[in-house]
């Protein structure tokens, strides 16, 4: 009984799955735009990490299975960009989508043009939903992030940002659109370089923000949708035909 129960379970979210992935078409049925069912994690800034895990492990003679970068202060190194974790890793710009993919297991979409679909908005702040968006020969950190600006007030701040300079950031021009209802609201903007943290930008109010009234209004069924694209900037293009 068991184990037919939890197959059972699993088939339903499959089921849900599918579901999620058919919605989010619907609304945005441009030819080709892929679509990515991001699930919520809960900010754990505070919880101890693997590398924190490990040290206590060499401490008990077990080899640990990360390890620390020496040279804390080279001006080369960057710290860990996911924003869900107190991440002590620190590397080069070239190995940051490589830590996040096998440490973090954050997932990656390749296309122009794609689906962000965000579920159980209704879960309570600090929630974060994240991917990766590989595009223009470059990659991309999308974060959706649920956050109390004001006790009681919870809102959602949405941000892409470039894994690559601040210099490299502004030849990109990236779109975040909601359509629901015969409603529709858009961001464009330049996106901020990982550089520049996702704290700051959220600090600096540099994204799309939501209030949760506005988010229930393009929510479906506790899903968010939200079609992005990326594009060169006008500057960039100009700049190249010269």
């Amino acid at each position: 009984m068991l184990f037919f129960t939890q197959c059972f379970g699993a088939v339903l979210d499959l089921i849900h799955l599918r579901f999620q992935h058919y919605k989010a078409k619907r609304v945005f049925s441009a030819a080709g735009q892929l679509v990515c069912v991001v699930n919520p994690t809960h900010s754990l800034k505070y919880a101890p990490t693997r590398c924190a895990a490990a040290q206590t492990s060499a401490e008990q003679g077990i080899l640990p299975p990360c390890h620390h970068h020496e040279a804390v202060h080279d001006p080369q190194l960057v710290p860990c960009t996911c924003p869900l974790f107190s991440c002590p890793w620190e590397g080069h710009l070239e190995v940051v989508v490589s830590h996040l993919r096998q440490t973090h297991r954050i997932n990656i979409l390749q296309g122009a043009e794609i689906v962000f679909l965000a579920t159980d908005m209704h879960l309570p702040a600090p929630t974060d939903w994240i991917i990766m968006h590989s595009c223009l020969g470059h990659q991309f950190l999308l974060v959706l992030r649920k956050q109390e600006k004001y006790e009681g007030h919870p809102q959602f701040f949405a941000t892409m940002m470039l894994i690559g300079t601040p210099t490299q950031a502004d030849n990109f021009t990236y779109r975040l659109e909601l359509n629901r209802n015969q409603r529709r609201l858009k961001w464009e903007a330049t996106p901020r370089s990982v550089l520049e943290r996702v704290d700051s930008v959220i600090s600096d109010g540099d994204c799309l923000v939501l209030n949760t009234s506005l988010a229930q209004l393009f929510s479906d069924n506790g899903s968010l949708a939200i079609g992005i694209a990326i594009t060169t900037s006008k500057v960039h293009n100009a700049e190249a035909e010269m």
